[in-house]
């Protein structure tokens, strides 16, 4: 058994679950998540708690019973208070700039990158140069945010480019004269 899927999922007031034989359904004030269940896993509803179970006592169960918990707890942790990532652009003359469902990023290249914004995803920048991505599906939050970092990606030497807020640049040193 997978000790983190053996931890039952409280289902918090205002969110409805629905199960089905292959996939569960999650509603809430912050949309409406679905996910298909991994093999060897069944899910169940007791009360307001939702019960993740192994199936087989094959190999790959315990891996699939953990997953499957923690898809499920992420979708009900997003559909209550949603995901949030947030980036920051460093250098001189970056910026980016809302225009309805598309975000215009100035990195220093020769043209304008229109990155057009997912359903289900919220952009937000701020005066002070940061991208706030936010949404209730926690793998579109997060690649969403990777794919605006790829854009321009933080350098060794000065750190300019786009960067996680909490994330850490070890900057090398330049050329010694002599």
């Amino acid at each position: 058994m997978s000790r983190i899927g053996k931890k039952p999922i409280v289902v918090p007031a205002g969110v409805k679950v629905t199960v089905s034989a292959d996939q569960v359904v999650v509603e809430g004030k912050g949309g409406k998540l679905t996910t298909a269940l991994p093999p060897y896993v069944g899910v169940e509803m007791q009360d307001d708690k939702i019960v993740v179970s192994q199936t087989s006592d094959v190999r790959a169960a315990n891996a699939m019973h953990g997953l499957a918990r923690s898809l499920i707890n992420n979708m009900v942790i997003g559909v209550t208070e949603g995901f949030k990532k947030e980036l920051a652009i460093v250098g001189v003359g970056y910026k980016a700039a809302l225009q309805g469902k598309v975000l215009n990023l100035s990195l220093g290249y020769s043209h304008p990158i229109n990155f057009q914004i997912p359903e289900g995803i919220k952009i937000t920048v701020t005066p002070e140069n940061k991208i706030i991505v936010e949404g209730c599906d926690k793998q579109l939050v997060g690649e969403t945010a990777a794919q605006i970092r790829r854009f321009r990606s933080p350098e060794p030497y000065k750190g300019k480019g786009i960067r996680y807020v909490d994330e850490r640049i070890v900057l090398k040193e330049g050329k010694s004269v002599g």
